[in-house]
């Protein structure tokens, strides 16, 4: 499965669940999520999408170990069952 289906499949559920999403990119700031979504309850996620066999980059770690140490909504998602599973447990 690519990187862009589960993109895709994300987007679908998010907007489904009565969300929005954003494709994000931070000019000067390698690293940073594909995506940032707000859902209807409230919660804002930035959101890291990778095929099953990707891999996160060293800025990617980075950028996730600051989030968790910041106390930040961040994960990564790397297959359409965990979107479904995101999705399930944040609503």
């Amino acid at each position: 499965m690519k990187e862009s289906e589960i993109e895709t499949h994300f987007v679908w559920s998010v907007e489904m669940a009565g969300g929005r999403t954003w494709k994000t990119k931070a000019l000067g700031q390698r690293g940073f999520p594909d995506r940032i979504a707000c859902l209807p309850n409230g919660q804002m996620w930035l959101v890291e999408l990778k095929a099953p066999k990707g891999r996160l980059s060293a800025l990617q770690k980075q950028f996730a170990a600051d989030m968790e140490r910041l106390q930040q909504r961040y994960v990564n998602l790397w297959s359409k069952e965990m979107v479904d599973d995101f999705i399930r447990k944040c609503m």
